[in-house]
């Protein structure tokens, strides 16, 4: 009866290099067969068996290397599995309401911005129209009079409250979460499409990354609604922050390669990163800025102007109105309708909304880069062909136009240097 007999022979690995150190175990397979067979046999059994010729293996210098491969530990128990694709169910379950909540509540400010706009324009022109007509009609001059103070004390309150809660931004709130959440909900669904890769790591994410998106985009009005006039402009935050295992400034100087990176790469990525942080991120929060002190003086004149109209018309046709009170009162009316117009009409909530968004894309795009760069084997970090086409998609670049900015991976290079911004998209 023959019998199988394997021989494991450990040799160092051919072409190993000074980062990675591995041992290889070749297998040789002998046959021992029993000594009666005939010689004709012998030789049959003999050709049955497999040598390696290591002489081949660097021929030309190619080796071959022969390596363990190994599955992904599985999940555990069946039950363990089970309860977390539950998990993450339970989660997709929820993000897809927190989608249909945001989409309509998003709707519904919108129209909100609409209607009070329309609504405070007319109340505004229409008490200017009657003091107007109150001077040549002295029978109605009280009701006209009354009737235009009224208008004129309702626009002034109803613009206190629009312009605290700007419900252009409150509408452009709502239409950033509904994508957001969105692209979570695909997230999780493709997570959910490969269960036996789920682990625990993979539920806790998703969960953050709800909890992440809760806190950056509430759906209460009152309370718990973002700032409107913040003291200090800072980039929205809608993912949880990530924790990086290494400082950037002490990982090995070493050059990194496998798993899609390269040097060339992690130079083109640093470089893109000083340019998002010093150009883009920094233009946009100036930008910022200037819209929202714009926005705070229209927010403060208009309902001054509402109150002081209001008080001219009161004045009408009194001894100390005398001809000023009602061209105060026609003028102020149609200053309300200007400012509110602007305000308003232009969506200045909404752009500075903009404006506070899109450094707080360029912001993660940084700490993504950070936490890639940060990892000191490669092996760890995502597929770095695959990391470069996300980020430059999200940019509107092409990959190839990311190798420019590799120039830019010096901390010592300053703003003046940087002719074109990192971004084409917005």
């Amino acid at each position: 009866m023959a019998s199988l007999r394997v021989q494991n022979l450990h040799l160092p690995a051919i072409g190993s290099t000074k980062s990675t150190r591995r041992r290889l175990n070749y297998c040789r397979a002998a046959i021992n067969f029993p000594s009666n067979l005939s010689p004709k046999g012998a030789a049959a059994f003999q050709n049955l068996l497999p040598v390696i010729k290591l002489d081949e293996l660097a021929q030309n210098q190619q080796y071959t290397v022969i390596t363990e491969i190994t599955k992904r530990k599985p999940l555990g128990s069946p039950k363990e599995s089970r309860l977390l694709v539950a998990k993450l169910q339970t989660i997709a379950e929820a993000v897809a309401d927190r989608v249909e909540m945001h989409d309509i509540i998003g709707r519904q400010r919108n129209n909100w911005n609409h209607l009070f706009l329309h609504s405070i324009n007319s109340f505004a022109l229409s008490a200017s129209l009657m003091t107007g007509i109150s001077a040549s009609l002295p029978s109605h001059l009280l009701a006209l009079k009354l009737s235009s103070m009224l208008l004129l004390s309702a626009a002034g309150g109803m613009m206190l409250i629009v312009n605290k809660i700007q419900p252009s931004q409150l509408a452009e709130e709502q239409r950033n979460a509904t994508r957001l959440w969105k692209q979570l909900g695909r997230d999780i669904d493709q997570m959910l499409s490969k269960k036996s890769n789920l682990t625990k790591q993979d539920v806790n994410l998703a969960m953050d990354k709800v909890l992440a998106l809760d806190k950056a985009y509430p759906l209460p009005l009152l309370p718990g609604m973002l700032e409107k006039f913040p003291e200090h402009v800072e980039p929205t935050c809608w993912w949880p922050k990530k924790q990086k295992k290494q400082n950037p400034t002490q990982v090995k100087q070493e050059i990194c390669e496998g798993n899609g990176w390269s040097q060339e790469l992690e130079e083109a990525m640093a470089g893109l990163k000083n340019v998002l942080k010093m150009k883009d991120e920094s233009y946009y929060v100036e930008l910022g800025k200037l819209v929202l002190g714009i926005n705070k003086g229209l927010a403060v004149s208009g309902p001054v102007i509402a109150g002081l109209a209001a008080i001219a018309t009161g004045l009408v046709d009194a001894p100390i109105g005398g001809s000023w009170a009602p061209v105060a009162s026609v003028v102020g009316g149609a200053l309300v309708a200007v400012l509110n117009t602007f305000e308003h009409g232009a969506q200045l909530g909404m752009i500075f909304e903009i404006f506070r968004n899109c450094p707080g894309l360029y912001q993660k795009i940084q700490e993504e880069i950070d936490h890639n760069l940060s990892e000191p084997e490669v092996e760890l970090r995502e597929n770095g062909e695959v990391f470069a086409t996300r980020v430059a998609l999200q940019l509107g670049r092409s990959v190839s136009e990311l190798k420019d900015f590799a120039v830019f991976a010096s901390p010592k290079c300053k703003v003046e240097d940087m002719k074109e911004f990192a971004s084409k998209l917005f």
